[in-house]
Formats: structure tokens, C-alpha cells, sequence
């Protein structure tokens, strides 16, 4: 055992090792330098499990309660899902399966189910009640596909009674069977009662989202398919939505986001997020690629990506709507914004807090540039206090 715990912590000591060189490679090609760093608990790890909303969601719920001065939380994600998978259940049944079905979710039904179940710490509903140390939940999810696939076939020719507690019982089987009420600090609480003594009000939340398919300052329902609740976000200019979000963090204020990070210029292994614009001769003049005539761009029009400042895409709202409608930028992805920095050149970017552990060189952090914000993001979340008093007006937010 010794043994082991040695050779583990060797291992730990080289990936931080290597962690730290790629951060200082990187932070001596951009130059970072942090404007705003707002507070947030540790990053955590969603592993092989779609719940990316429920751990962005609930990580935004915690630094509320920093912000709040409320003190540090570790709170319940599973719980989320598991509450989010009941209703989503009741809502497949009464359309008939007309909708989409599977562990993806909106950040704004973290909301949702906190106003309907409340919250839960993490200490008392983990969510691993299926012999793993992390979360691992396709075989679930492919259960519970396929229950509530046979259940809206109706084979009874009538719902009978039992139909939904069973669906819950797959859940408890896997994420573990949910206490009416717990003890927390030495008091007992309901989920509800926990909420309350948290001063959590989901109606002080609002959602924001920029596409010219709809009209300026409406509310719409945002077409993707993990939108099952059908829930509407406010419309505004592109200018609007990236500026609220730094005025937000300049007002201590964090900011739910949900987008697409698909791209190219998203990468993880170096922790940037750029939208690079495709590199000409000119960008390769001095190079190595020129020094060895190999400046044909056709199979890599990025050859310098994260290997130096690279141009960026400017970003319209016209190529921001045509990514949306050739599903080019999809919901695939929830994290929480905590900060911004600028670089060498003064480009500012969002430190992001992601859900996929601390193995990479910001620790579980990604700096998202300006334009990728501009093109990737499909939502984003704040306090209404949060929100430019002109923007209020114009909306209508109370």
C-alpha cells in the first residue's frame, strides 16, 4: 500500500509538473493578466455523465452564496438530475414521445427544479449508488430510455398507476433514494427548507440570448432540442449580450453560460478558446513552415493555433445566426464564468470554470476569448441586479 501511494504520488507530482509547463507556455505566449477573478468553490467532475447543466448550474448557485455572504456550499448536482429526470419523464409521457429524451438539460431548469424540490448538500445525496467512484451514467440513462419508451406505448391501453414510481425506482437504484428530509449543522430540513435557509429565489434569475431570427427585446424559445421545458430567454443585440456580461462581473456578479464548444479553436489540453482566423502566407512570413516552403494552407489553415497570438474571426451577428441555423453551434455545453483577463494586445478573455476535473493547465479553468463568447454562446444567466438599468427598461425586468 505504501508502495502504491508512492508511485501515485509520483504520478501526481509529474502531471502537475507538466500542467504547470503547458500554463507557462501559454501564459507566456498571451500574457494574461486577470481583471476580475470573483469567487467560486472547487471545480468538480461530471465525468461520463451529459449533466454538464445541472454542475455549471449548481456551481453559479454556490458562488451566489458567496456573493450573498452566505459561506461556502458543496451542493447536491445529482439531485438536480434526478429531480430534472422526473419531470422530464411526466412531460415525455403527455407529448408521446414527440420530444428529445436523454441527460441533457438547460441551465435555467437547475431553476426550475430548486423553486419546485429545493436543494440538497452534497454530503447527504452524492448521486454514486452504482459501485463507482465517479459519475457514470449511460448504462442509467439507457434504462431509463428504454422504460420510458415502453411506457407511451401504452401496452395496457391505459397508464396504470405504478408506471412513474417505477421510473423514480430506476433512478434510486442508480443515484440512490432521495430523504424527505435530512439533518445539515445539526438541524433537520426538508429540500425545500434547505432552499430557503440558502435565500435562493429562482424568480431573481434571467436568461439572455442573441439571434436575429426572432425580433429585438422579445422573449423566445430557444429551439434546441435539450430545451425540453420549452423555456424562453430574452432577446438582445450581440453588442448587448457581451457587454452584459462583463458588467455583470465588474459588478461581482458571475454568469451562467450555455453554448457550443465544438470549435477548433476550443481546446482543453492548452485552456484557451479562440475562433482563429484562417492564416494566410503572409501570417507564415519568418516561419519555420516558410523556411521549409511548406505554406500550403489547404490541409491546415491553422498551423501557428496556440503556438503564438493568432487573428481572430470578427464575429457578426449574421455569422453568429448562420452557425445557429446550420446546428453548427449547439447546446452541447454548460460552464460558469467567474472572471475576465486580457492579454498581450489588450483582447479580453472569460475565465470559465468548467465541470471536466483539474487536469489542465488553469486547473479546470478555460480563458474564453471575446469572439468566441460572441460566436459560441447560446445563453447566458444572471441576477436581474445584474443587469444594466437601460437593458431593464427596454425588457421590461422588474
Amino acid at each position: 500500500m505504501c508502495k502504491k501511494l508512492k508511485i501515485s504520488a509520483i504520478l501526481l507530482l509529474g502531471a502537475i509538473q507538466v500542467f504547470a509547463q503547458e500554463s507557462n507556455k501559454i501564459d507566456s505566449i498571451y500574457g494574461f493578466k486577470s481583471k476580475v477573478d470573483l469567487k467560486a468553490t472547487s471545480v468538480k467532475d461530471q465525468y461520463k455523465s451529459g449533466t454538464c447543466w445541472s454542475f455549471s448550474g449548481i456551481s453559479f448557485i454556490e458562488s451566489e452564496l458567496l456573493r450573498m455572504g452566505k459561506g461556502e456550499f458543496d451542493l447536491s448536482e445529482m439531485y438536480i438530475v434526478n429531480r430534472d429526470y422526473h419531470v422530464r419523464a411526466i412531460d415525455y409521457v403527455r407529448w408521446n414521445g414527440a420530444k428529445s429524451f436523454s441527460s441533457g438539460s438547460e441551465g435555467c431548469n437547475v431553476f426550475n427544479r430548486v423553486r419546485e424540490y429545493g436543494l440538497m448538500p452534497q454530503s447527504v445525496y452524492a448521486g454514486l449508488n452504482y459501485g463507482t467512484e465517479k459519475h457514470m451514467n449511460k448504462e442509467m440513462d439507457a434504462a431509463l430510455k428504454a422504460y420510458i419508451n415502453a411506457i407511451i406505448t401504452n401496452p395496457n391501453g391505459k397508464l396504470s398507476t405504478a408506471w412513474l414510481a417505477g421510473f423514480d425506482g430506476i433512478m434510486a437504484a442508480y443515484l440512490g433514494e432521495i430523504p424527505e428530509e435530512f439533518e445539515y449543522d445539526g438541524k433537520k430540513y426538508t429540500p425545500q427548507q434547505f432552499r430557503d435557509k440558502l435565500g435562493i429565489n429562482p424568480d431573481d434569475y434571467v436568461e439572455f440570448s442573441s439571434l436575429t431570427h426572432h425580433p429585438l427585446y422579445s422573449r423566445f424559445v430557444m429551439e434546441v432540442e435539450d430545451n425540453w421545458e420549452l423555456g424562453d430567454v430574452y432577446n438582445v443585440s450581440l453588442d448587448e449580450l457581451t457587454d452584459l456580461a462583463f458588467y455583470a462581473l465588474d459588478k461581482g456578479y458571475t454568469v451562467l453560460w450555455g453554448g457550443d464548444v465544438t470549435e477548433l479553436g476550443f481546446s482543453w489540453k492548452n485552456g484557451i478558446a479562440i475562433v482563429p482566423a484562417d492564416e494566410t502566407e503572409e501570417d507564415l512570413k519568418g516561419t519555420d513552415r516558410e523556411q521549409l516552403n511548406q505554406v500550403d494552407l489547404s490541409s491546415n489553415p491553422h498551423p501557428n493555433l496556440f503556438k503564438k497570438l493568432v487573428r481572430e474571426e470578427n464575429i457578426t451577428p449574421e455569422k453568429r445566426q448562420a452557425s445557429f441555423d446550420n446546428r453548427e453551434t449547439t447546446d452541447d455545453h454548460g460552464m460558469h464564468i467567474t472572471g475576465y483577463l486580457t492579454d498581450r494586445n489588450g483582447t479580453r478573455y472569460f475565465k470559465v470554470k468548467n465541470s471536466w476535473n483539474t487536469t489542465n493547465p488553469y486547473n479546470g479553468y478555460i480563458y474564453m476569448s471575446e469572439n468566441f463568447y460572441r460566436y459560441k454562446t447560446l445563453t447566458v444567466l444572471i441576477h436581474k441586479d445584474a443587469v444594466p438599468k437601460d437593458l431593464k427598461k427596454k425588457l421590461n425586468i422588474k
